[in-house]
């Protein structure tokens, strides 16, 4: 796929043709797939693009900027999660079994991001989700209608373990709505977990947010033992690095908690990692094998984090449509880590975390000087930075 692009750069006016066939038959012609080496026949698969995207890069081709059009087609046709959420019971279903379908007949396995429980986001920039408890569990009863038998891995519910109603002052004294929320990750994973070819992960937020001692409760009371393990960075910029630490962190944590531990007495991300490596060898003795297992998100992650100019904004939104971010290490399956099950794109990027206002009254994003999409839209510019900036570069 690269080379043809490589030669089409130096062809002059040769190349808007050259290009516009690459992109329509990558772009126009349905899914693709990226092989992997994790196993023999083991693949990630690559869902259709946003058709805003899809313009974009034929805009670019139009216009002449042939390397940022081949760059954008490269990242469009990178293995990608499948976000599932706002739809019907039978819309659900319907699509899962699509995708599922499809990925099956390439011998590829799909990453379903599952985003619906209830008061997701505490009703912030991705506000929504089913409208109560039953709602949601018949949501996915209809997901695992749709995955039957096939292939899956299920990220399920980002932000729904790191970001309890509880947190942002949406639940009564007696936490009814935090423990529906336990409850309501549980059934997710007692009904998708069983399935034959599934495995499903749960939520940690990101390196930066919570420690291991305060997120390891959380995913003990969301049912991670019953779970293939968790996520870790989704939507967000920690680097590989700082991912697969704190990966090793929790796992151990929870290992450590199984055998009869307290999760505060765990060596958290911010210690000097010679010396939370000591504790972990003096404390935690089971086999990789039997401990959860993580995936992460290298989507947005090749620069690493932004830091914004001190003092500058009320609240910088440090997560929110960063400038100068870039695409990081491509999804694998083969990770050289025993507790890594995989390297993902879960966050699709080019597509606009929502309007960042880093506590201005807006409506412009005053570090960018524009109007950012709504949450889920193509945003064309953050798009071509993560090419531009991609570590390592996509051609």
């Amino acid at each position: 796929m690269r080379e043809p692009f490589r030669r089409a750069l130096h062809r002059g006016a040769t190349a808007v043709a050259a290009l516009s066939v690459v992109l329509s038959g990558l772009l126009a012609g349905g899914p693709a797939v990226a092989a992997d080496t994790a196993r023999p026949g083991a693949r990630l698969y690559t869902p259709e693009p946003n058709p805003d995207a899809v313009r974009q890069a034929r805009d670019l081709v139009r216009a002449g900027q042939y390397k940022d059009a081949a760059g954008l087609a490269a990242m469009l046709a990178t293995p990608q999660a499948v976000w599932l959420d706002g739809r019907s019971p039978a819309e659900v279903e319907r699509l899962v079994r699509d995708v599922t379908k499809d990925a099956a007949r390439a011998g590829a396995v799909p990453v379903l991001a599952l985003y619906d429980v209830p008061g997701r986001d505490c009703a912030n920039y991705s506000a929504g989700g089913a409208a109560n408890t039953a709602e949601y569990r018949a949501w996915i009863d209809a997901v695992a209608r749709g995955i039957g038998s096939r292939d899956a891995m299920v990220v399920l519910e980002p932000d729904s373990l790191a970001l309890l109603p509880a947190d942002c002052g949406q639940d009564d004294a007696e936490g009814t709505l935090t423990a529906a929320r336990y409850a309501e990750v549980g059934y997710a994973v007692d009904t998708l977990e069983p399935l034959r070819g599934t495995r499903v992960y749960l939520d940690t937020g990101h390196p930066g947010w919570h420690s291991v001692g305060s997120i390891v409760p959380r995913l003990v009371k969301g049912g991670v033992t019953r779970a293939s393990g968790f996520f870790t960075n989704v939507s967000n910029y920690h680097t590989d690095d700082a991912n697969s630490w704190y990966g090793k962190l929790i796992s151990s944590c929870l290992a450590y908690v199984d055998g009869g531990g307290d999760a505060a007495e765990c060596p958290d991300q911010w210690w000097p990692r010679a010396d939370a490596q000591s504790w972990l060898d003096a404390h935690v003795h089971v086999p990789a094998s039997r401990m959860a297992h993580f995936v992460t998100d290298s989507s947005r992650n090749g620069q690493g984090p932004w830091t914004a100019p001190a003092g500058k904004y009320a609240d910088a939104q440090e997560w929110c449509n960063p400038p100068g971010r870039g695409l990081g290490a491509r999804p694998t399956l083969r990770t050289g880590d025993p507790l890594q099950d995989a390297r993902l794109w879960i966050k699709t990027p080019g597509e606009s975390d929502g309007l960042c206002l880093r506590g201005t009254d807006g409506p412009e994003d005053p570090e960018r000087g524009t109007v950012d999409p709504d949450a889920g839209d193509w945003f064309p510019q953050q798009a071509l930075e993560l090419v531009r900036n991609a570590r390592p570069p996509l051609l």
